[in-house]
């Protein structure tokens, strides 16, 4: 492998951000590894991103699962030597309910992945950078509008975008001293299977149903490329990208 190739990996690569993230940094020259629970979700990442089978590597991982981050960057060392950018994009939500109706089992899957799976990474990603030559790299954290403001009866996802801000701060801290650089970009209503809806209407805060905008997500990619090929002397340290005219300032 050669000394100039920047290696990224990107956390939820099968779907939505991830997918479009990964595709974008392997168009800007990046080896990606793209890792996600189902592993023909990256395959189908990587078709679509038309990369040699130098420039990819696909790995199932539960994020939430410290084995599993184990063996992911196993694999990412045995085959790449380096990392270069961590994107930890993998999240999950509950159904939309009131707090007294959340389970137990439905509270720690969404805390299992969206916050320890970034904890998890992050601790592995560091161990790398620390130790390559030469050191130092990049962390950007998939945050959301929801580590500002709560979406209604959210609140499993929106306690772990709030704590992504605290240990993204915590990893800038800590980084500091060894070039490795964390930022966040919090998120507005980019158009995934996930906000597929929206055109429709969702619930707001004062109890009507609104439809609200959407942007492309390839906007959103793009973004994070701008991001990540900074030098590291540079860190966009938090960035909010959302549609104009979403209901995010005065919600509520």
């Amino acid at each position: 492998m050669s000394p100039q190739l920047k290696v990224a990996l990107v956390t939820g690569a099968g779907t939505g951000i991830g997918r479009a993230v990964s595709i974008a940094l392997i168009k800007a020259g990046y080896a990606v590894v793209l890792t996600g629970r189902r592993l023909e979700l990256l395959e189908e990442t990587a078709n679509l991103s038309k990369a040699n089978a130098q420039d990819y590597l696909c790995v199932s991982c539960d994020v939430g699962d410290p084995k599993q981050v184990e063996h992911l960057f196993s694999e990412l060392k045995q085959k790449y030597s380096k990392l270069d950018l961590l994107f930890n994009n993998a999240g999950v939500s509950t159904p939309k309910m009131s707090m007294e109706d959340i389970s137990y089992e439905q509270w720690r899957s969404v805390i299992d992945t969206n916050l320890t799976g970034v904890f998890l990474c992050s601790q592995q990603a560091i161990r790398m950078m620390k130790s390559q030559t030469p050191v130092g790299g990049r962390i950007i954290n998939n945050g959301s509008i929801s580590a500002h403001a709560p979406r209604p009866f959210s609140a499993p996802y929106t306690s772990t975008k709030h704590a992504m801000t605290g240990l993204t701060k915590s990893i800038s801290l800590d980084g500091r001293e060894h070039d490795i650089v964390c930022s966040q970009i919090d998120i507005g209503n980019a158009a995934t299977p996930l906000t597929k809806n929206f055109s429709k209407g969702v619930p707001q805060a004062n109890g009507t149903i609104q439809a609200e905008p959407v942007i492309d997500v390839e906007k959103v990619a793009q973004a994070i490329v701008q991001m990540a090929v900074l030098p590291l002397e540079i860190n966009v340290q938090f960035m909010t990208l959302m549609a104009s005219k979403m209901p995010y300032i005065g919600r509520g």
